[in-house]
Order: C-alpha cells, then sequence, then structure tokens
C-alpha cells in the first residue's frame, strides 16, 4: 500500500485513500459474516488542505490540515486526516448495495458515473464529499480470487479532470497493489503456520537423566528467512545412556519444517531400537529419499554413556561438536564428516571418544557459527574461543551450563543471523564405578539363586539392606523369565544412583506382556509383583534382544548420603 501511495500522489492524483477487508481473507478461505472494509492508508499534497471546508473536499470541515505529505495510517496526527468518528474508518458493505455492485464489477469507475454517486457515500460517509467532473476514481481492489478492498483517486478542483485512459492507469494500480497485498497475506500465514509447526515439533523439555545434565535453545531465523527446519532431541535409552541429537533440513519454508517433524520422529523410533549411531544415520538417509523431496539435511548423531564415561558419535555433514574440558580447554572432535542426509548410497562412520566427568559437549546447527559476513570455520573457531573465555571465569569448575548457552548466543552480532539456530549443550557427570554391579549369567535353573545372592551382596557392600527383600524377589521374577526363553548368558546391572534400577538383558527380542493371571494358572504373576513394588519399571527392544528393568527408590538415610 506504501507503494501505491508513493506511486499515486502527486504524478496521478493529489489524494488517496486506500480500503481493505477487515480481516483481510487468507488463501481459499471464505469469511463468514457481512464485508467489512476498513481506511488502512491515505495520503496527499500538503496543499489540498488549503480546500477544507468547501463543498468539494474529502475531508471533514473539522479535520486539521497536515504540515507534510506522506503515506501514513489513517488517524495520525498532524496529516489533516483526523476522521469524524470510528464510523468513517469502517464501512460494512451492504448485500446488494451500490458499493458492493461497483466492488463486483471489478473494473473502476468515475466518481459522477450514477454507479459512483451511490457507492462513495456509503464507502466514506454520508457528510463527505468528493469534486465534480470526474476529479475522483473509485477503484476496486481484487486479489486472485476475490475482492479485497477498494482505492479512491482524488484530484483537486484545479488540475485537470481525469481522463479515459487513467481508468487504466488506475485499474493497474489496482490490480498490481491488491496482488501483492495477497501474496504478503499468504506468505505471512505461511510463515506462521511453519514457525509453529516447527516449534510444536521440538521437545517442550529435555530429560534429565542420572550422569548428564542437559541445557537447549533454539532462536528463529530473521523475518526475511525466519522458517527452517533445525531441530535438537535428547533421547534417554536402556542402561542410563542417552541420544543427543542435532539436524539442520536445508531450506527455509513449510517444506523445510514438515520434512525436519517426519526425520525427528523416525530418528526417535530408531533411537528407540538402540541401533548404533551410523545405523541411524543410515536409516535416515534412506527415509529421506522415500520422502522424494530434494531437500537435503544434515545431522550428529551421539549416545553417550555414563557407566562407561564414553560416547559414540556419527555425523552426516554437519559442523562438528565442541567438547569444552573442565580445565578449560576447547576442543573441535575429529568426527568424520559424511555426506548429507538424502545423498544416498553412502556409509556413515562413528567413532568413540572419551567424555570424562565435568566436560561439556556441544551441539549446534550452522546457524550459529556461518553468516553472510563468515565462514564456518571462521565462526566454529570464534565459538571455540568464546568458550573458553567463558570458562576462564570458573575454572576449575565448568561454567554453569544455562548461563554458558546464553553466552554462546551472546556471539551473535546485531544483523548476524539470517538462519535459526539449534543447540544443545550436555554437561557429562557420569555414573561412578564404585555405584554399578554388572554380571554375565548363564540360563540354567539354578540362575535365579546366583542372581539373589549377587544382588544381595551388592546391596551390602552399598548398606541398602532394607531393599534386600524386594531386590532379591522382582530379581527373581525377572531372571527367571529370561531364563526361560533365553538361550545366550542373561545380563544382570544393579546402578546406584538417585534411586536404585536394576536391568536384565536377554536375547529374545519379544517384551513381555503385563496381564492377569488366573487362579489355575502356574506362572504369569511375575510382572504383576514387578507393577506392585517397583517405583518405576519396563521393557526396551534391542537389536540384540531387550532389557527388562525397574527401579527402587533408595531409604532416606542412604539416598542423603549419597
Amino acid at each position: 500500500m506504501l507503494g501505491l501511495c508513493r506511486a499515486t500522489v502527486p504524478t496521478f492524483a493529489d489524494a488517496i485513500l486506500v480500503y481493505l477487508r477487515d480481516p483481510l481473507p487468507v488463501g481459499d478461505e471464505r469469511p463468514v459474516g457481512p464485508v467489512v472494509l476498513r481506511l488502512r492508508r491515505t495520503d496527499r499534497l500538503p496543499e489540498y488542505a488549503r480546500g477544507l471546508g468547501t463543498p468539494d473536499t474529502v475531508w471533514p470541515p473539522e479535520a486539521p490540515a497536515g504540515p507534510e505529505a506522506g503515506a501514513r495510517p489513517a488517524g495520525s496526527p498532524g496529516l489533516g486526516l483526523e476522521l469524524a468518528d470510528e464510523a468513517a474508518e469502517r464501512c460494512e458493505v451492504r448485500i446488494g448495495g451500490p458499493l458492493a455492485e461497483v466492488l463486483r464489477g471489478v473494473r473502476p469507475v468515475f466518481g459522477d458515473s450514477s454507479a459512483a454517486r451511490a457507492a462513495l457515500p456509503e464507502l466514506l460517509g454520508e457528510d463527505r464529499h468528493v469534486p465534480q467532473r470526474r476529479r475522483t476514481i473509485l477503484a476496486p481492489l481484487r486479489g486472485r480470487r476475490r475482492v479485497i478492498g477498494a482505492a479512491v483517486f482524488i484530484r483537486r478542483p484545479d488540475r485537470a479532470a481525469f481522463e479515459g485512459d487513467d481508468l487504466l492507469v488506475a485499474a493497474q494500480l489496482a490490480t498490481h497493489t491488491a496482488l501483492g497485498v495477497d501474496k504478503a497475506v499468504l506468505y505471512g500465514r505461511e510463515v506462521y503456520i511453519a514457525d509453529e509447526l516447527q516449534r510444536t515439533m521440538l521437545p517442550d523439555s529435555l530429560p534429565q537423566p542420572t550422569g548428564v545434565r542437559l541445557a537447549s535453545r533454539y532462536l528463529p531465523a530473521a523475518e526475511t528467512a525466519r522458517v527452517g527446519g533445525d531441530w535438537y532431541d535428547a533421547i534417554p535409552l536402556p542402561g542410563n545412556r542417552i541420544a543427543l541429537v542435532v539436524g539442520d533440513v536445508m531450506g527455509h519454508s513449510m517444506t523445510s519444517a514438515a520434512i525436519m517433524g517426519q526425520l525427528r520422529t523416525t530418528a526417535q523410533t530408531l533411537a528407540g531400537l538402540d541401533l548404533p549411531p551410523q545405523e541411524v544415520l543410515h536409516h535416515l538417509d534412506e527415509q529421506a529419499q522415500r520422502l522424494g523431496s530434494d531437500r537435503m539435511a544434515t545431522c550428529l548423531y551421539a549416545v553417550y554413556d555414563p557407566v562407561s564415561h564414553r560416547i559414540v558419535i556419527a555425523n552426516a555433514g554437519h559442523p562438528p561438536p565442541i567438547m569444552l574440558h573442565r580445565g578449560g580447554r576447547a576442543e573441535v572432535l575429529r568426527v568424520p564428516p559424511g555426506a548429507p542426509i538424502g545423498v544416498g548410497g553412502v556409509d556413515f562412520e562413528a567413532v568413540e571418544l572419551d567424555a570424562p566427568a565435568g566436560a561439556t559437549l556441544l551441539l549446534y546447527t550452522d546457524g550459529l557459527v556461518e553468516s553472510r559476513i563468515r565462514d564456518v570455520w571462521t565462526g566454529i573457531e570464534q565459538l571455540r574461543e568464546r568458550l573458553i573465555d567463558t570458562a576462564r571465569l570458573t575454572v576449575p569448575n565448568p561454567p554453569p551450563l544455562e548461563p554458558l548457552c546464553d553466552e554462546v548466543l551472546g556471539m551473535l552480532g546485531p544483523g548476524d543471523r539470517d538462519d535459526d539456530i539449534a543447540l544443545l549443550a550436555a554437561r557429562f557427570e557420569g555414573i561412578a564405578p564404585s555405584d554399578v554391579a554388572y554380571w554375565f549369567l548363564d540360563p540354567r535353573p539354578q540362575t535365579a539363586r546366583q542372581a539373589r545372592r549377587l544382588a544381595r551382596r551388592a546391596l551390602e557392600r552399598w548398606g541398602l539392606p532394607e531393599l534386600t527383600d524386594a531386590v532379591e524377589l522382582l530379581v527373581s521374577e525377572v531372571i527367571t523369565n529370561a531364563v526361560r526363553y533365553a538361550e545366550r548368558p542373561i545380563t544382570l546391572r544393579l546402578l546406584r544412583t538417585d534411586v536404585l534400577r536394576c536391568e536384565v538383558g536377554d536375547d529374545v527380542p519379544q517384551l513381555p506382556r503385563l496381564r492377569q493371571a488366573r487362579p489355575s494358572d502356574e506362572g504369569g504373576r511375575g510382572l504383576y509383583l514387578v507393577n506392585k513394588l517397583a517405583r518405576r519399571w519396563g521393557a526396551t527392544r534391542l537389536s540384540t534382544g531387550k532389557v527388562v528393568w525397574f527401579e527402587l527408590g533408595l531409604p532416606g538415610p542412604s539416598a542423603q548420603g549419597h
């Protein structure tokens, strides 16, 4: 509308009024209720104010003259465009009325035509008048599917009247303006939907499993290209492990956001199968090719094990992670870059690295380190130096995680962000070896008794005799079920953290199902007891079988001491 006003005044007309539907229809939606036009923009020459108060003026006599011209919103002070009342800004188009007939005709009409003489009072208000002798043109604004407003072009009485060719000029101005407004409304709605779609696909909160602390940030891009496909995720895995994921679908559109949601869902499903990181990326690559889109994506998938203090990382064309060590040293991890997801026919390689307690792993998308004023490797080096500077303030202790994320985002200067940013930070705390007990047991009839004895000794060592009876009972039930079907050694692991967790693994992929045993059944009560006595329990299918686990709360004094 600003372009229309600038193109019109003063070369084509001395004043212009632009009305748009309120609310503006979007796409194919059909507005409910009457059509309402609202004055959205006005412009006129300053000397036109000298005509105020004469019968041939369009503004009411009480409106003061403005000091300068310029396209400004209706009602802004000092322009002489103040309206007499609310009705002067708003017009409800009567069905079958003269204004509706002019709008339906689409083509501009002179103000002295019979149609315009009847329509203009309805649009402008009965107390307004327009110059006579073809010095006013009423032009409907038609978008791609419907009329979205109207424009009134006015020439002052001492200027030559409009001619027949001027109707063609008004039609061109009105058409280009209406199509521009229509496209802007559609783009704004698409951006809003895509932005909301992307935000709803990102996790509302992060899990906080034992042995690692997490923090995250997400920033949309600038208004010019704010909709993207960046995502992050943290997925708990069996054995207190956790999968850390960050990815970026190339492009900025609703399609990018939708593809991001599909890849994130696929990654969560694959993580539930406990596949190695390189296998997860391989299946994501296959999924991207099945989507049939030409959009590629980068992704980094890592699995942290707090018991072994190790992390396994695989990369698909993503910027490398940075490890901030406890002493303040920051290093860019050497991870094979791999090809982006969607290329197809490539292998991904995983590396296993130390993840010492107190270290912080930073995963991010390229919007943090790459922009129009710096390349990606320059940005990575600046990020590494900023982490070092931040860590110096708290050495020998690591910096707090949430303020660290804010400091990282602080490296972005004004105008230095034209891509969205996803940031995931993981502070490794680990689980001490003294808090872990692990055994391999042969699937024999005597295994349940052996498992009870081993669990009892571990609880005595940890000073948790109060849990002995419950743990022996539940371990015996779970082990007995595993022995019944397993062909390979069974694993038994106890972990003492803020709870006592027991995990039993076997090579049978079928998950156990809780059911109510009948009085005549000899079995079927094991999981019922687990469900009744355990704080939480569950079963997870692995690539090599499954793990059944349960948790018990620690007694008060022991929990406080731990």
